[in-house]
């Protein structure tokens, strides 16, 4: 590009500021995810639960035993053998009954992951729905709905626990209700508040102001803008879900045998520590205590990468 009446050193600096490229701006989702990538702790967390991910899923393929079968060999066997040991493919020993302990903490830590997993949906699921009804529509409604949380919320929830998993027996669609059941209280409150606050946003008042429903707003406004708090507390709220199930099974009132979970082995192990067989407690309280604390750690690197106060 050239200009009449103009030395060449001008006409060259105009070229180059004409030839100039756009630069592209970062998404709120890609600028989240590279604070996320940055947090060493989140990440060596991250990486902890996928190595428990690969031993839930790869590790019955080397388990020699499965999770009811009895070896009456070591059962029979004063001279300790029921430690563990690769020769008899006990690799974390046995449990008092013969049981092989690395076929059952295969399927205790799965139990565990599912419990947390499903129940923080459930809770997701629920209390978001429960939280946008009642701070979006508000007046009556809002009032009637809350006071019942609140009124939920007065009970000891480990004693509402409880009492469903009488009532209903002991399963996983009664563990998996009750604490679906017991979960989404807090959840609801929190979105509630968001919702309140989004509500009369001027974002909102313009999509009202042109005639767009009330069920687009929440699917396209407010639901969006709910995602960061959600997915925060729903990430902290798995290993709250894996605790209660643990608590649970401690006290027996978890899931039946032959099923088990990693709360009823560490009750199980803790029962026979007098007996020197420390393997059967340190075994699964080895990865309980490794995802509760990955767990816990993966939801902080999310509210930091979430905050909308350090973008």
């Amino acid at each position: 590009m050239a200009f009449f009446g103009t030395s060449p050193k001008a006409a060259e600096l105009a070229d180059e500021i004409t030839d100039f490229t756009a630069v592209r701006g970062r998404s709120l989702f890609r600028d989240a995810l590279n604070r996320f990538l940055r947090n060493k702790a989140a990440m060596a967390s991250l990486f902890i639960l996928v190595l428990i991910a690969a031993f839930v899923v790869l590790g019955p393929f080397f388990s020699q035993w499965s999770n009811e079968e009895i070896d009456w060999v070591v059962m029979g066997d004063v001279k300790g053998m029921g430690g563990p040991s690769i020769e008899t493919g006990h690799y974390f020993g046995v449990d008092d009954l013969g049981r092989d302990l690395f076929a059952r903490t295969i399927q205790a830590t799965q139990t565990s992951l599912l419990v947390g997993l499903i129940g923080a949906a459930m809770a997701l699921l629920v209390g978001t729905f429960w939280g946008v009804v009642a701070g979006y529509y508000g007046g009556r409604l809002d009032s009637i709905m809350m006071r019942f949380v609140d009124i939920l919320l007065a009970i000891p929830l480990t004693l509402v626990l409880i009492l469903i998993l009488v009532v209903a027996g002991r399963s996983f669609t009664a563990l998996f209700l009750g604490l679906g059941a017991v979960s989404w209280l807090t959840m609801s409150r929190i979105v509630r508040g968001q919702t309140l606050a989004l509500k009369s946003r001027e974002f909102i008042e313009a999509a009202r102001a042109t005639g767009v429903s009330e069920g687009t707003i929440i699917w396209r406004h407010i639901l969006p803008n709910l995602a960061g708090v959600v997915i925060v507390y729903a990430s902290l709220l798995v290993p709250e879900m894996i605790l209660a199930e643990s608590f649970i099974s401690f006290l027996g009132l978890g899931i039946s045998e032959p099923n088990t979970s990693l709360g009823r082995l560490i009750a199980e192990g803790a029962g026979t520590m007098a007996y020197g067989t420390l393997w059967q407690l340190l075994f699964p309280l080895f990865f309980y205590v490794a995802l509760i604390i990955a767990m816990f750690f993966v939801g902080d690197g999310l509210r930091d990468a979430l905050d909308p106060k350090d973008r």
